[in-house]
């Protein structure tokens, strides 16, 4: 018989403590090493769930003489931490690179294909380039030879390089983003559906960074927020038409 904490155990916290039972190592790349593969990439995109903002996408070819020690899924390590891993991988990797897709774009093509979009973009800025792709539970349009890994980021050393480059980069976007819209919080919530910013949501509406094609955004009852030179802007185009 389950316990009362295993039966009102959320989905989240259930894939939390799923992903903190896997171990994270090398052997993708052990096995793309022997099939002939020399220069492997881990790839992986964060901010899929977020309401406001970018996804970002990294991809990193580690160093097989160089082991980063510590790598595990992003979401199960603290920011400092983080922080410290993402300057060894960048110092050490043979390559890394990220890219981003805004939320304009991803309200054109859903947040799907501009994660795809990502992920696919940072693998081209790579150079060297990758001859063998690891991706984080997804297929991309690369030439590539590639292995889609479900948890990939829990699992594979490279994916959970990436998802760490790629959480880091997206955190700090949020941050600068947090000056210029500090009613929201995004500092501490980085966009994402949380009672904080939904209150706020609700209070003073989206910005134009949200993304307008998630239900939480379009759903709110107030008017869009802009940005002030936006407003400025048109202040002086009303007034260029009335001279």
């Amino acid at each position: 018989m389950k316990s009362p904490s295993a039966r009102t155990l959320s989905p989240s916290a259930a894939k939390l403590r799923l992903l903190k039972k896997l171990r994270c190592t090398l052997g993708y790349e052990k096995k793309a090493w022997a099939s002939g593969a020399r220069l492997v990439a881990g790839v992986d995109e964060v901010g899929r769930g977020s309401l406001f903002g970018c996804v970002v996408a990294a991809a990193v070819i580690l160093d097989p003489a160089y082991r980063v020690r510590g790598l595990r899924d992003s979401k199960l390590l603290l920011p400092e931490r983080r922080e410290v891993l993402a300057e060894r991988i960048r110092e050490h990797a043979v390559a890394w690179a990220v890219a981003a897709v805004d939320a304009a774009r991803i309200d054109q093509i859903n947040i799907y294909h501009a994660s795809r979009a990502a992920m696919r973009e940072a693998v081209m800025r790579l150079a060297p380039a990758a001859d063998h792709l690891l991706v984080d539970a997804m297929r991309l349009d690369c030439e590539q030879t590639q292995v889609p890994i479900i948890h990939g980021d829990a699992l594979s050393a490279s994916i959970a390089a990436a998802s760490i480059l790629a959480k880091v980069e997206r955190d700090r976007m949020m941050c600068e983003w947090d000056a210029v819209f500090p009613a929201y919080g995004l500092a501490s919530h980085k966009g994402y559906s949380t009672p904080k910013h939904l209150a706020a949501l609700r209070e003073f509406g989206p910005t134009p960074l949200h993304r307008q094609s998630f239900a939480p955004v379009w759903q709110n009852p107030v008017p869009q927020e802009v940005f002030g030179f936006m407003q400025d802007d048109a202040v002086e185009l009303e007034e260029s038409a009335a001279g």
